[in-house]
């Protein structure tokens, strides 16, 4: 069943966004950006919890754009386990950051989504979403190491 995230969640969701990366991430940095979006009120992070287990998770946050009249929402992770996938968790956690964006007066709801992962493109065509933009990225040096932008 599905919940808003709570603290005692760290350690779950560290795992599957590890897993969800493909990498692993930096505890600690991990740990100070969660609970800082705990206590911010423009995001929230809903589980599917199983017999005491995450399976599944979807990070959203509303933001205003000064190119939309109204607060945008964007999924910023989602992910469920791969052993659970195609049983409706990720669809009801969908549901439930739709619902909350609506309640929000969010004028729509995005994501931005690995070119490699395919078949989170056709989930997210599946739930009525239309790929509209294409982003672009720039990894940056380490602070305190200057950037060559040539």
């Amino acid at each position: 069943m599905y919940r808003v995230s709570e603290k005692k969640d760290a350690d779950a969701l560290y795992q599957l966004i590890c897993e969800l990366e493909e990498k692993q991430l930096d505890r600690a940095g991990f740990y100070e950006t969660y609970r800082l979006q705990l206590k911010n009120p423009c995001y929230r992070c809903w589980v599917w919890e199983e017999n005491g287990w995450i399976a599944g998770m979807l990070n959203l946050r509303l933001e205003r754009q000064l190119h939309h009249e109204n607060p945008a929402a964007e999924i910023l992770e989602f992910a469920v386990l791969k052993g659970h996938q195609g049983r409706g968790i990720g669809r009801s956690l969908f549901s439930q950051a739709l619902a909350w964006a609506n309640e929000s007066g969010c004028e729509l709801i995005e994501a931005a989504c690995s070119q490699k992962r395919t078949d989170a493109h056709g989930f997210y065509r599946a739930l009525g979403m239309e790929q509209s933009h294409y982003r672009f990225l720039l990894t940056l040096p380490p602070p305190g190491i200057k950037a060559d932008f040539r």
